[in-house]
């Protein structure tokens, strides 16, 4: 399928992150293709009051420690699953920050689950031929190609996870 054009950078634009989002608690709207086009991007549905909530913390590691060679995690909270997330994004935005210390981009609440999701998660899911079954779910995508979903389980340091990102990313610098 060929990329689209962004509107606002005329570059070509996988169909895949061919959206705009607003970020987590904020009126500021970001192009995914512009933004993170060229990055291989890590998107996970989050929830602030789940079993698998500690995740925050391995994916603020992740983010952290493959940043600089262009890797990039993209949460975006969602209440689809056991309403575990049903904060304000300013309380998500609190949360995240006081308890995980989260620094990597964070979005606006979004629909994630089948039947209910947002274009961008109808995108993912037709693409993976898999929605999210709960929160923490995570799509690997490497310039704006889907490369593999990951269950909720599959913790974000699990080794399966971690060899794709070494894979898709440039060697680091000595």
């Amino acid at each position: 399928m060929p990329g689209l054009v962004s509107a606002e950078s005329g570059a070509v634009c996988s169909p895949l992150l061919d959206f705009s989002l607003r970020t987590l608690d904020s009126e500021r709207t970001v192009n995914l293709c512009d933004d993170f086009g060229d990055k291989l991007v890590l998107v996970v549905n989050t929830a602030s009051h789940c079993g698998y909530t500690p995740q925050f913390k391995g994916l603020e590691q992740l983010y952290r420690q493959y940043q600089g060679r262009g890797f990039v995690v993209l949460g975006l909270p969602s209440n689809d699953f056991g309403g575990q997330d049903p904060g304000s994004e300013s309380d998500i935005a609190s949360f995240c920050n006081q308890k995980y210390d989260v620094t990597f981009p964070m979005f606006e609440k979004i629909h994630a689950a089948k039947g209910r999701a947002a274009p961008f998660y109808q995108r993912l899911g037709e693409a993976a031929r898999e929605y999210p079954q709960w929160n923490f779910h995570k799509y690997l995508i490497s310039r704006g190609e889907l490369v593999a979903s990951f269950a909720s389980e599959v913790k974000p340091e699990d080794h399966r996870i971690v060899s794709m990102i070494e894979d898709f990313l440039p060697a680091a610098n000595p």
